[in-house]
């Protein structure tokens, strides 16, 4: 089903493209990285998009400083019209934003990193951070939004993920009949779990978001995690059946709606040639060999050496598996700005060399790690694993589980974490495991290299409908849908 067309305002941090200058010196637009902005791209073929976010590079703050207040005409990939709003923040006050609240602080806490024993330090640098840099910085983005407005006021505002959870307050404050919309793509953690936060900090990120008129999630679970922690930390009133929220004098609709891919997009990329050269890459490098491929970002949260380790037990349960199978770990660096980031990825740098040191010859590394951005080569290596390693100890969906069974040619079993939120989606087809279970991992890549042809191809084939039924398309219906019902249902305020 295709939503109607219609004016809307999406606001990530990060925008769809960034701009850059060649060797000539002319300035050239590259497409903006992560999973949100990749899955977020075809709202423009399908509406009339202005997109707010953050001026990144160097580039972007000239364009933003030459566009002044006003937005950029812009061509997406497909031909598509839409306008762009690069917003130039304070630098410091950026940095507070990103490097400590957003990523070391927000995402760890709703990854469920912090063992709390040592980690984390509530220090005064984190309430500076958060009073110059988080709410800074969301007062920034909501003021473009608030513009944004004025000059199109039937336009619907989307907001995206954990960048910006105080911009509907303040945007409702201004605009109270503005229509609000917010998708929150990473997990949302229990109530007690979030009091480690500032009473004032995690009652101002559910206050903020519940200034939306719908609230969306990629799962039941973490649906359901969200309305308990507004009841006990807000006091909110909630109705599981429906899903809505009362606080504040209004009435929020919290949806579950998993986001997806476009496939078409992905079956046309992998006969591309930048992906078939890779894909002959990997093919002469491997030959013959099973690859067991994990496809992830450098995060702490994404599992890495733990995937590594399960390998290794693995190999030593197996030792007819030795020159026979691979681990092909495609990692693009994430966050090196950020001090815990760097530290794991020389930590999974160490455990693959240990583990192909110990294991390794001549003629075979057991583990082929590269890293590097390097989306054809990920594509190409879809097209030929035979299993599948998504292992997160959480994550608010990821896309690659989905994204890989769509060209992979070699029947390949997904072994999927139960902390994904994929697998309340695609569990009936995958192998479930528990993220912290490296022994019950070793036996599932076992189990997914030794499982009859007939039934794997059964496994992927399923998984392959699946996605196709459930589309990006599809996807964007329905959160207008539900912001279509919920203003029919609870307009404006009622107080």
């Amino acid at each position: 089903m295709t939503a109607p067309r219609r004016k809307l305002i999406v606001v990530s941090n990060r925008g769809p493209v960034s701009f850059g200058r060649d060797d000539e010196g002319a300035r050239v637009a590259r497409r903006g990285g992560g999973g949100l902005v990749t899955a977020l791209r075809s709202l423009v073929s399908f509406h009339d998009v202005t997109w707010i976010a953050s001026a990144m590079s160097k580039e972007d703050r000239v364009v933003s400083a030459e566009a002044g207040e006003a937005s950029v005409d812009e061509v997406a990939r497909d031909g598509s019209r839409y306008r762009l709003r690069l917003v130039a923040h304070d630098e410091a006050a950026y940095d507070r934003y990103y490097n400590v609240i957003s990523n070391p602080t927000l995402w760890f806490l709703q990854h469920y990193l912090w063992g709390l024993v040592y980690a984390p330090d509530l220090d005064d640098e984190l309430h500076r951070a958060w009073a110059d840099g988080y709410v800074a910085v969301n007062a920034t983005f909501a003021a473009a939004v608030v513009a944004e407005l004025d000059a199109a006021p039937d336009s619907s505002v989307f907001f995206h993920d954990y960048h910006l959870y105080l911009a509907p307050r303040i945007v409702r404050e201004q605009r109270p009949d503005a229509k609000l919309a917010h998708f929150v793509h990473i997990p949302w953690v229990q109530p007690d779990y979030w009091r480690v936060l500032p009473a004032a900090m995690r009652r101002a990120v559910h206050d903020g978001l519940l200034a939306n008129d719908v609230i969306g999630f990629h799962t039941s679970r973490w649906r359901r995690n969200f309305m308990h922690s507004s009841e006990e930390l807000l006091g909110a009133t909630c109705q599981d059946e429906g899903g809505w929220v009362d606080y504040d004098g209004r009435r929020t609709r919290v949806t579950a709606c998993p986001i997806s891919v476009d496939p078409s997009e992905f079956e046309e990329l992998a006969e591309s040639e930048p992906v078939l050269a890779r894909e002959r890459e990997l093919r002469e490098r491997h030959g013959d060999r099973r690859i067991v491929l994990r496809v992830d970002r450098t995060d702490p949260s994404k599992n890495v050496i733990r995937g590594f380790r399960a390998f290794a037990a693995y190999l030593d349960a197996h030792p007819e598996a030795h020159g026979q199978v691979v681990m092909l770990a495609l990692l693009d660096p994430s966050r090196q700005d950020i001090p815990a980031y760097t530290n794991y990825l020389a930590a999974i740098e160490r455990a693959a060399a240990t583990i192909n040191a110990r294991f390794g010859d001549a003629d075979w590394s057991p583990i082929d790690l590269r890293i590097a951005d390097d989306f054809p080569q990920s594509v190409a290596a879809y097209k030929l694993y035979d299993a599948l390693l998504v292992n997160a100890i959480f994550d608010g969906l990821n896309l690659v589980a989905k994204e890989a069974p769509l060209v992979n040619r070699r029947d390949g079993v997904l072994i999927l974490s139960e902390n994904t939120g994929a697998h309340e989606e695609l569990g009936d087809w995958a192998l479930t495991v528990n993220p912290f279970d490296v022994a019950g991992q070793a036996a599932a890549i076992h189990h997914a290299l030794e499982l009859p042809r007939p039934e794997r191809r059964r496994r992927l084939e399923a998984l392959r409908a699946h996605v196709h039924e459930h589309d990006l398309d599809g996807w964007i219906a329905a959160q207008l849908a539900a912001l279509d019902e919920s203003r029919a249902r609870a307009p404006g305020y009622h107080r």
